[in-house]
């Protein structure tokens, strides 16, 4: 079964290989928005999501047409994902806009150039910050993942990953390979940071509602001594994509270290201007204010 899973996988990649990206994008609109209906659980999630975040300032008619638009993009991105992963940065170029990428990328860098923490959310076509590489070539850019249960679909996925020029780091398997990376500089390392953390993260305000936040970027920036920015891509048409890149996010103030508390919080608030600007371009769809579990312990600072 997995081979055969595999194999349709291969044979639908080859599919959209012979078909323009904005085709694409409109097919998986099209399936997005039929997702709307059919999947009851996801959209009572992005529902009542939406509605504990901006319910005093939006109609209930308004929360579900943001509702709405939010599924067609995640049928969209999903769709491009798979394409995007197989093109090359000159052939996406008339699709993907960059903008503060003089904010990372030092005029002389090079292998002893600070190393850099992009701290990622699930906005738009997120994925594709990995082709960061292939205009990059000065820094070894590397994320972490999580393997997909079902087997063939996760090698199909690694393989279309790897061509993007970037190293996924399993994070349950590789998490010393990956340190390993980080101890050397001219690294930069790309983390998303908008999930529900939950016993291990911080306890933090996200767009009014408190919720487990991650405090990965804040830890590696602080251990590794690494520039530390966030990257949000926004979406401006149909398989048209920004990226924007956003100024340094202090981690030492006066000569002292900031905690991982405040840097995380300085993230949350980079991600809930995001939203509030786009809210259709956020994954709603996510349980990401979950109540404080039991197992959860008051959060102390790691050591760095």
């Amino acid at each position: 079964m997995n081979t055969v899973i595999y194999w349709l996988g291969r044979a639908l990649i080859a599919v959209f290989d012979l078909l323009p990206l904005t085709a694409i994008a409109w097919v998986g609109r099209r399936m997005g928005g039929l997702s709307y209906h059919l999947d009851k659980g996801h959209r009572r999630v992005a529902l009542g999501n939406l509605t504990m975040c901006f319910g005093r300032e939006k109609s209930p008619a308004e929360i579900k047409a943001i509702a709405r638009e939010n599924f067609r993009r995640l049928g969209e991105n999903f769709a491009c994902m798979v394409k995007t992963y197989r093109m090359t940065w000159e052939q996406l170029q008339p699709h993907v806009e960059l903008a503060g990428m003089d904010k990372i990328v030092p005029r002389q860098a090079g292998p002893e150039a600070q190393s850099r923490i992009i701290a990622l959310g699930h906005f738009g076509l997120f994925e594709l910050c990995s082709h960061f590489a292939q205009f990059v070539p000065s820094f070894k850019l590397a994320t972490t993942y999580r393997a997909l249960r079902q087997p063939g679909l996760n090698r199909l996925m690694v393989e279309l990953r790897n061509r993007s020029g970037c190293h996924y780091y399993e994070r349950r398997t590789e998490s010393r390979a990956l340190l390993a990376m980080m101890a050397k500089t001219g690294s930069m390392l790309g983390l998303l940071a908008d999930h529900h953390a939950g016993p291990k993260g911080i306890r933090l305000p996200f767009l009014g509602h408190e919720c487990s936040t991650s405090p990965a970027p804040a830890v590696f920036a602080l251990r590794y001594q690494c520039a530390l920015h966030v990257a949000i891509c926004y979406r401006t048409g149909l398989g048209r994509w920004r990226i924007e890149t956003g100024a340094e996010i202090p981690t030492v103030v006066a000569g002292q270290r900031r905690t991982v508390e405040e840097i995380s919080r300085d993230l949350n608030l980079a991600f809930e201007a995001a939203v509030r600007r786009d809210p259709a371009n956020w994954f709603w769809v996510h349980k990401r204010w979950k109540p404080r579990e039991d197992r959860a312990r008051p959060h102390r600072e790691p050591a760095i």
